[in-house]
C-alpha cells in the first residue's frame, strides 16, 4: 500500500500554518472545530492565538476543548473559559467547551480495553475537525501529539478518567486518588500503562469513526502538529520543565499515526541533552506503544513519505 504523505515546513508562522493546511488538499467543510489545548494557567508553551488566528479565521472555525479530569485551572467550564480569555483565544474565535452541558458515548470498534468513548456532546455540532496539536513530551503518556489531542483532549471529564484507567472507572476523583498518598486498593494506574496508551488509541479511533460515519467523508479530520516550545512536560503542567529542544517546524497529514510518528522522528534525529531527556521519558513511559496500537486498529500507518514544502 502507498505510504501516507506527511508534509513538513520548517517555518512556524501564521502564513506557514495556513500553507501546510492548504497543502493537505482537503478543504474544511461545514461547521469546523479547531481542537487545541488552551494551556494550563502558568504554562507558556501552548500554541499562541497570534500563531493560529489566520487559520482559524480562514476556516471560520470555533476553538473546541473539553474540561480536565485533574481539576487545575481548566477543571470546570467557567474557569476554562476564563483561561481562554486570559490566554487571548476569545479574541480570535468562539470557544466551545464541548462537555459543558453533557456528554455522548461514541462506540469503539475493535478495542481491547474500552467499549465506548465518552466525549463532550457538542462534538456532534461539527462536520470537520482540525486537530491542531502542540507536540511535546508528557509525564504519563511519554509524548502528546494529535492522537492524544483527539483522545484525552476530546473526552469528557468522565471519559478522561475512563481512558486513563483503561475502562476501570469514570470517576475522576478515584482516578486522581491513584496519585495520592492513599490510592484506591482496587486500582493501580501505574500497572496498566500500556493499556492506558492503547485506550488513547482506541478513543482516537472512535472519534475518527464517528465523524466519518456522521459526514460520509473519508477525511473529516485534518492533523497538524506544531513542533515549537518543546518541553518534556505537557501544556497541562502549570510548571513544565524548561524548553530544551529547538523549534523544528510544522507537520501535517491526513493520517494521525504518521503525523505523530514523523514528529517523534524529527526529535529523535537530533543530538544533545534535550533530545536524550525527551527520549528517556518516551522510553520510560513506553510512549510509542500508542502508535503501535493505533496502527493495529487501522487508524493509520507508522510508515510515511515525508515531503518538505519550503
Amino acid at each position: 500500500m502507498k505510504r501516507p504523505e506527511v508534509y513538513l515546513t520548517r517555518e512556524i508562522t501564521p502564513a506557514s500554518l495556513v500553507k501546510i493546511y492548504e497543502q493537505l488538499g482537503v478543504p474544511a467543510e461545514g461547521r469546523v472545530g479547531v481542537k487545541i489545548s488552551l494551556g494550563e494557567p502558568g504554562n507558556q508553551n501552548y500554541l499562541k492565538p497570534e500563531l493560529i488566528k489566520d487559520l482559524v479565521r480562514l476556516v471560520d472555525g470555533a476553538i473546541i476543548e473539553s474540561n480536565t479530569a485533574y481539576g487545575g485551572g481548566r477543571g470546570d467550564t467557567a474557569n476554562h473559559l476564563q483561561v481562554a480569555k486570559d490566554h487571548g483565544f476569545t479574541e480570535i474565535a468562539e470557544i466551545d467547551i464541548m462537555d459543558a452541558d453533557g456528554e455522548i458515548e461514541l462506540p469503539i470498534k475493535g478495542g481491547h480495553n474500552l467499549d465506548v468513548d465518552p466525549v463532550g456532546q457538542n462534538l456532534a455540532k461539527y462536520d470537520t475537525v482540525i486537530n491542531l496539536a502542540h507536540f511535546k513530551g508528557h509525564g504519563v503518556a511519554g509524548f502528546g501529539g494529535v492522537l492524544k489531542n483527539q483522545s484525552i483532549g476530546i473526552a469528557s471529564i468522565a471519559g478522561k478518567a475512563y481512558i486513563h484507567t483503561a475502562g476501570a472507572t469514570r470517576d475522576a476523583e478515584k482516578f486522581m486518588a491513584c496519585f495520592s498518598e492513599n490510592p484506591p486498593a482496587d486500582l493501580d494506574v501505574f500497572a496498566i500503562q500500556d493499556q492506558f496508551l492503547e485506550s488513547m488509541a482506541e478513543a482516537a479511533k472512535a472519534v475518527s469513526d464517528y465523524l466519518r460515519d456522521k459526514t460520509g467523508r473519508e477525511n473529516p479530520i485534518l492533523y497538524i502538529n506544531v513542533l515549537n516550545n518543546i518541553s518534556r512536560d505537557c501544556d497541562c503542567d502549570a510548571e513544565p520543565e524548561a524548553v530544551n529542544l529547538p523549534d523544528l517546524g510544522i507537520i501535517a497529514s491526513l493520517d494521525p499515526v504518521a503525523a505523530d510518528q514523523a514528529s517523534l522522528d524529527q526529535i529523535l534525529a537530533l543530538t544533545g541533552e534535550g533530545r536524550d531527556a525527551f527520549a528517556e521519558r518516551l522510553e520510560t513511559q513506553n510512549g510509542a506503544h500508542i502508535l503501535q496500537h493505533a496502527a493495529e486498529l487501522g487508524l493509520g500507518s507508522r510508515e510515511y513519505e515525508l515531503i518538505e514544502i519550503d
